[in-house]
């Protein structure tokens, strides 16, 4: 079954349990998804799709620090909410150590010495952790790496 078929079937469950919650983000997920392939003019495939949802759950994640800092609780909540249902149809995420190895490993391989690498790292690293971790904080590792080095 492809991703976004089970986001499909998902959607008709909550419809069933009358998950407001689950049934709006869901809908937005696959509007997402729906506009992604209306601008790449084909279907998505499971890939690209993950990149819709770690940009939605990139999104989440920024509203939430915006509702914080604006003392909005109630919004947080919410956005909290959508964000757990969303992280669930990504792949498990990575912790700190094992982005650091993958890390060490990608400027071993490609020799990278200083913070002026960082490209060539990234542009190297970021295919492997692609829905496994995220790019700011993969971004801080590598540059704490190369600093030290």
């Amino acid at each position: 079954m492809t991703l976004v078929n089970k986001l499909r079937e998902t959607l008709k469950e909550a419809l069933k349990q009358q998950d407001k919650t689950q049934t709006s983000t869901l809908r937005l997920l696959l509007s997402e998804i729906k506009n992604a392939e209306i601008a790449q003019r084909k279907p998505l495939d499971d890939n690209k799709i993950l990149d819709v949802i770690s940009m939605e759950v990139r999104r989440h994640r920024e509203s939430i620090e915006a509702f914080k800092q604006g003392n909005r609780n109630d919004l947080v909540a919410q956005e909290e909410a959508e964000l757990n249902i969303l992280t669930a149809y990504l792949p498990e995420q990575m912790n700190r150590e094992e982005i650091m190895a993958a890390s060490r490993q990608t400027i071993e391989a490609t020799q990278a010495k200083g913070i002026r690498d960082k490209g060539k790292v990234m542009s190297q690293l970021m295919p492997q952790l692609k829905g496994k971790a995220d790019g700011k904080e993969v971004s801080e590792i590598v540059l704490q790496l190369l600093a030290s080095e």
